[in-house]
């Protein structure tokens, strides 16, 4: 059973939430401010923060932020009314994996709750080697050169998919597809934000060796993980 943070400070919405993820098996604790919802992942582990954006004492992309230092393997989910995508770049960038706008619809977020869960909990698949880029699927590790990367769930789940075909130009909506939702309605904003950060922290990763995996832009179509070249000896 998956241990679901609802965190929402009004009543309806709230009230809703919770006996919808009740009715479908999951474990709901409910927090009705930043700071109880803080206080919370200190003291228990969630495989998934439904976190409302518009929260009575903090903001909640500053929750989104704290969240993400201290439960790092969680899943966070931004709820929001805020149209401008500029707050929902700001939400990705800080830590949060995916997001839905109000009003909310259930059938969409259960099923997005479904398709992220089920990513999450990997099978025992043999691990994934391009060039010196070990992606361990069981374990959900990533290594490089020797070094493990720290990546976020939908980081991890982003840079799987591109190397079960590197060399291969994966399109967008293939992508959001297969790492988010096949039912996605939302802005392709997300997809690039997590492009970005997997570049930085492959970068980083790659400083000392040398062995930085190359995800190019395919303009007008998607993203290609490249096949590293051979050097000639």
């Amino acid at each position: 059973m998956a241990a679901v943070l609802l965190v929402e400070d009004d009543e309806t919405i709230g009230s809703l939430l919770e006996s919808a993820l009740r009715m479908h098996d999951y474990d709901v604790m409910w927090s009705h401010t930043g700071g109880d919802a803080l206080r919370r992942m200190k003291l228990d582990e969630y495989h998934v923060v439904l976190l409302d954006l518009g929260l009575p004492d903090l903001d909640g992309i500053e929750v989104c932020r704290r969240a993400r230092a201290i439960t790092p393997n969680a899943l966070i989910i931004m709820i929001t009314a805020r149209t401008q995508e500029m707050d929902v770049v700001v939400g990705l960038e800080v830590g949060a994996d995916d997001y839905l706008t109000k009003p909310i619809r259930l059938r969409e977020l259960l099923a997005r709750l479904h398709a992220h869960l089920r990513r999450g909990y990997s099978s025992n698949a043999t691990p994934l080697r391009v060039g010196e880029l070990v992606v361990q699927v069981a374990a959900r590790r990533v290594v490089l050169a020797g070094d493990e990367v720290s990546l976020r769930p939908k980081e991890f789940d982003l840079l799987l998919r591109l190397a079960q075909e590197p060399g291969a130009a994966i399109s967008r909506d293939t992508l959001m597809a297969d790492v988010w939702d096949t039912h996605w309605h939302g802005s392709t904003k997300t997809l690039d934000v997590h492009i970005v950060a997997l570049r930085r922290k492959l970068a980083a990763a790659a400083a000392n060796s040398g062995a930085l995996p190359v995800i190019t832009t395919v303009r007008g179509y998607g993203y290609r993980l490249e096949q590293p070249v051979p050097q000639p000896s």
